[in-house]
């Protein structure tokens, strides 16, 4: 008995140029769908134990500085003075305005 007859017989099968063989074709579908499946399970599980470690999935980001700027901070901080004495204004009747709801 030989044990190389599948594998020959294989191999037959698998040579381009003869007539078409849909064992063949198949054969090869099969082959390279199982390679990608293998290939995407191994990409997946890679990238999972490396996002689940806290790590990032390509280069790392480098963060500038945070630019703190003292004049924008003010400039905020005078627009809500100003809202907040207008309030006031009206709370305390120096605005006079007529609800059309009462």
């Amino acid at each position: 008995m030989n044990m190389f007859n599948p594998m020959t017989s294989f191999l037959k099968r698998m040579r381009s140029g003869v007539r078409f063989d849909p064992v063949r074709d198949w054969l090869i579908v099969l082959t390279l769908s199982i390679i990608v499946l293998a290939g995407v399970i191994v990409w997946n599980a890679w990238a999972f134990d490396t996002v689940a470690r806290g790590d990032a999935i390509g280069n790392k980001a480098t963060k500038p500085p945070p630019v703190f700027s003292r004049a924008s901070l003010d400039a905020v901080h005078a627009i809500f003075e100003n809202r907040a004495t207008e309030e006031l204004k009206y709370k305390t009747g120096v605005y006079r305005y007529v609800d059309p709801s009462q």
